[in-house]
């Protein structure tokens, strides 16, 4: 299908010189990534790029002249979307990724079409972000005057979190005159993600000043050593100023006792932050919310709405339960962003006083459609729905003499390796796990626990079902086979 009626924009502007021209490349855009959307079981998970395509995209100047849209959007259809990550698609399972939604799709273009700047002022997307942070809040349990903003993604809402809790241990004077040489440290487990040191980092608290306390028999951060060493950082004159538990850990989805550690902090006097990146999503599921429960007694929580709410990306949040707290750690009025009683430059307080983003998207209406769309309820079906896929493949795992589960499921990531005899483990488990990946049958990945290499599945697509964990399964153990009958191995 061509388009009739070529695109040519404006000689004073970029609007076109014919609106029917967009409108025609539009609904074939929409047509084919429908047609995309409904085809993706079919097509393989992943595929590597070939060589020139990648060339294709590595050079060339910077265009100087119009070019035709049609043959743009051809590039796109030969060159970008046969090649992306695959998330979208039920068989992957590497990585905690949402597979988007055909609503927030459209919702998208709606975003792009009405462009606002959700910075601050007087209007009704500023309403949208506010209505979306207190349904968050009111998942999370908690009060509805709590503060929050959309972010890019959980990496952001963490430093957020601990650039607030920095606040609320040193004062607003921190803002103008830094640490002053202040010895803060703060305690997570040893598999919470790195963004939670990076934060620490970007804070200008130094990674080092993050101590990451061992795992229990379930992987949770362990309570004894984790007052062992409030106990020996305050004897040595620090100041523990914040505690960061995991609800889902990267590596084994693992959820820290949350209300131990709620407990905790207010005992000791410390800001309790949850990174509960996917498992925040867990408190719509009433099969998985009592392992996470304690998220009502945080004083923050950061959580992302593209992981298991499947809003395409980006969507992350930060909820925090002190407003002014909250908006003292980052509100400024310079003259240009002046407030007013009345006029655009009204509605105050604007989300810029709640994090660093100046110019921000409106991230809050694919949110505000997929919830009001679908409903929390369903979303809750999806999270028990792939942590009861995680519970069949354990099963599936143990069963197999040729397998063996490394870590105990709690919620949707399982971790298992192919046994051998006499050969490098690491190195097989990784080989296969590429093998699995170039076949385009599934993507597995890999972490390590306990030392030893293992394949991840995490199940966070809301296309999944059992036969697509049965074919993963089948493709690992078919790869195993094909990889031992080469003999390539040789034990450590």
């Amino acid at each position: 299908m061509s388009v009739d009626i070529p695109f040519q924009a404006s000689p004073d502007s970029l609007d076109p010189t014919d609106w029917n021209a967009v409108r025609q490349m539009g609904h074939r855009m929409l047509d084919d990534m429908v047609d995309m959307l409904a085809g993706l079981r079919e097509a393989p998970v992943w595929q590597p790029m070939p060589n020139d395509a990648r060339q294709a995209l590595r050079t060339g100047a910077l265009p100087t002249e119009p070019g035709d849209l049609e043959t743009v959007y051809q590039d796109f259809q030969t060159l970008v979307q046969p090649y992306g990550s695959g998330n979208s698609h039920p068989r992957f399972m590497g990585w905690v990724q949402g597979g988007g939604n055909p609503v927030g799709m459209l919702a998208e273009l709606l975003t792009a079409a009405t462009n606002p700047n959700l910075g601050g002022r007087d209007h009704a997307p500023i309403e949208v972000e506010r209505q979306v942070i207190r349904w968050a809040a009111e998942m999370l349990g908690f009060p509805q005057d709590a503060s929050g903003v959309l972010v890019t993604g959980t990496s952001m809402a963490n430093l957020i979190a601990v650039l607030v809790a920095r606040t609320r241990a040193l004062g607003t004077d921190v803002r103008h005159s830094g640490l002053q040489g202040r010895p803060l440290v703060a305690y997570t487990s040893v598999e919470a993600h790195n963004c939670v040191a990076r934060a620490m980092d970007m804070a200008g608290l130094g990674s080092d000043a993050l101590r990451l306390i061992g795992l229990d028999e379930q992987h949770r951060m362990d309570m004894d050593a984790l007052q062992a060493a409030m106990a020996q950082d305050r004897a040595a004159g620090l100041q523990p100023f914040m505690v960061v538990g995991s609800a889902g850990t990267v590596d084994t989805g693992a959820v820290d006792d949350l209300a131990a550690l709620a407990a905790l902090a207010r005992a000791q006097g410390l800001w309790f932050h949850v990174d509960a990146a996917y498992g925040a999503l867990a408190m719509l599921s009433p099969a998985q919310r009592p392992l996470v429960q304690g998220l009502s007694q945080a004083d923050s929580v950061a959580f992302d709405f593209h992981k298991w709410a499947q809003v395409p990306y980006d969507a992350g949040c930060i909820v925090v339960r002190d407003a002014t707290l909250h908006a003292a750690t980052f509100a400024s009025q310079p003259a240009y962003l002046q407030r007013s009683v009345r006029g655009l430059a009204g509605n105050q307080p604007w989300p810029t006083d709640f994090g660093p983003d100046l110019s921000r998207g409106f991230r809050a209406l694919k949110v505000w459609m997929t919830l009001k769309t679908y409903g929390a309820a369903k979303l809750g079906q999806v999270v028990a729905q792939n942590c009861s896929l995680a519970q069949q493949l354990a099963h599936l795992v143990d069963a197999q003499p040729q397998l063996e589960r490394l870590a105990p499921v709690t919620l949707n990531v399982v971790c298992f390796r192919v046994l051998a005899a006499g050969v490098d483990l690491d190195a097989l488990n990784a080989d296969i796990v590429a093998d699995v990946q170039e076949s385009g049958v599934a993507v597995p990945s890999t972490t390590r626990i306990g030392g030893v290499l293992a394949i991840r599945v995490a199940l966070v697509n809301h296309r999944t079902r059992l036969d697509d964990v049965q074919m993963l399964l089948g493709a690992v153990l078919m790869a195993a086979q094909e990889r031992l009958a080469l003999g390539d191995f040789q034990a450590k």
